[in-house]
């Protein structure tokens, strides 16, 4: 119970645990907690922000330079995507909205789809359709067969408004001849001059028979929630690099078209299973024991998720900034790292530990392999230094010198690691006291 309400906080909702939290529910000797606890997590608003940080970094939402989206669509696209996490849209009206809407970039937010994209024509359109619903690299295609798929966003226009960086996407309405376009199973549609080839494209996509799109929201949601995917990396999907469990892929899949792509129903399905549930420690030297989910595969903390839980922890603030477009804009005081709107707002500490610049929307942007400059600065940096020194949350649980040992050691272990101290912890805790004690005094 220890392991898994702390787990299960950080990987839905990217925050830890109240001391309070915590304890009531290792306090518990209720049947069905765990799924009490997931549901009632599923349903908050930390869930809602940490998963929207999830899909902005997949769907590039960035107001800088290479995406260029600007504050005021940035400020739109984060709110429906918030929206629609939140309201738990069907992952298949969430695709088709993107794929097809049309309209201005302020006040119709999905259409910023392919305004976030690094190039106009209907191969880089085309590119980031295929990364982010099928999660394939279409680079890797043969050329034949990605012109095939390249056709269905041909059409796709912009055009500028009188409104400062305001744009509309649009279907160009220039008569054209009929083409034809080649899904990516290999069969051929003709394409008329009053059709949207978007909709084609959409409407094969997010078919229930098309096991292409439920078994890629299935294996990007297995990897939010462990760190890799059953098919890793998640967005290199390809014949030549298959999932290390295809029955387990293939019943989540399964499972998504059923529950009418409801992807909170996939997320419950995925925390309650014992693979999810499963000790870090590994039984087995085996090093492929990990990729293969034999234990579960313990990973740093998100740069986003670190910064905000020290700030919890300490009772302090961080301060995030953008230089541009208007010089130092600066959040509110209280801002948590997750819920940051823009790719463009970053501080020197989420560069440091490896938050994604939103550049591309592969996964590998975000960078969870430890450097001595991360370790050194969580050791040795005034910056977490001061924090720990000035918190006025940590200061109220050691300030006071007569300290209630073993009660108040407790609760500081509640508090930073959500479970109480072992015996050997609790003996440590009370030998470093007494040494403070003793060299107070002779001071």
């Amino acid at each position: 119970d220890e392991v898994f309400v702390r787990r299960v906080y950080l990987d839905v909702t990217g925050t830890l645990p109240t001391a309070g939290e915590a304890r009531a529910f290792l306090g518990s000797d209720e049947a069905g907690k765990r799924e009490a606890l997931i549901d009632r997590l599923l349903g908050g608003e930390d869930y809602a922000s940490y998963w929207t940080m999830k899909w902005c970094d997949v769907l590039r939402v960035k107001s800088e330079f290479p995406i260029n989206l600007w504050p005021n669509a940035v400020q739109a696209y984060h709110r429906w995507l918030h929206d629609a996490v939140r309201e738990n849209l069907p992952y298949d009206e969430f695709a088709w909205a993107l794929l097809t809407r049309s309209g201005s970039n302020f006040r119709e937010p999905p259409v910023n789809f392919y305004r976030a994209v690094q190039g106009r024509e209907p191969a880089d359109l085309a590119k980031a359709a295929a990364l982010t619903f099928m999660g394939t690299r279409l680079e890797t295609w043969p050329e034949d067969v990605r012109g095939g798929l390249e056709v269905f966003f041909s059409r796709v226009a912009f055009k500028r408004t009188g409104e400062w960086k305001e744009e509309i996407v649009y279907l160009d309405p220039t008569p054209v001849e009929a083409v034809s376009g080649v899904f990516p199973d290999g069969t051929r549609v003709d394409i008329g001059p009053g059709v949207d080839p978007r909709r084609l494209f959409a409407e094969w996509l997010t078919a229930p028979e098309n096991g292409w799109f439920a078994r890629h929201a299935a294996n990007r949601a297995w990897s939010w929630l462990f760190g890799r995917g059953l098919i890793h990396e998640p967005d290199d999907i390809r014949p030549d690099n298959p999932p290390v469990h295809p029955d387990v892929l293939e019943y989540l899949a399964e499972e998504l078209v059923r529950a009418d792509f409801d992807l909170q129903h996939l997320i419950r399905l995925i925390l309650t299973s014992q693979t999810y549930q499963r000790s870090s420690i590994p039984q087995s030297e085996d090093p492929a024991a990990e990729a293969w989910f034999a234990h579960y595969p313990v990973r740093p903390l998100e740069a986003e998720v670190l910064i905000d839980a020290i700030c919890d922890l300490t009772g302090t603030t961080e301060t995030y900034s953008s230089e541009i477009p208007e010089p130092f804009t600066y959040l509110p005081e209280h801002q948590r790292s997750i819920a940051l709107m823009d790719g463009s707002i970053s501080s020197s500490f989420l560069e440091l530990f490896g938050r994604p610049p939103r550049d591309t929307g592969l996964a590998s942007e975000r960078n969870y392999h430890p450097t001595d400059a991360q370790r050194l600065h969580l050791l040795n940096s005034s910056h977490i230094q001061q924090k720990i020194e000035r918190g006025p949350r940590l200061r109220l649980l050691t300030q006071n010198a007569k300290w209630k040992v073993p009660a108040e050691v407790r609760q500081l272990y509640l508090h930073v690691l959500s479970r109480p101290p072992t015996a050997t912890e609790l003996a440590t805790a009370r030998a470093y006291l007494e040494s403070a004690k003793q060299r107070r005094k002779q001071a």
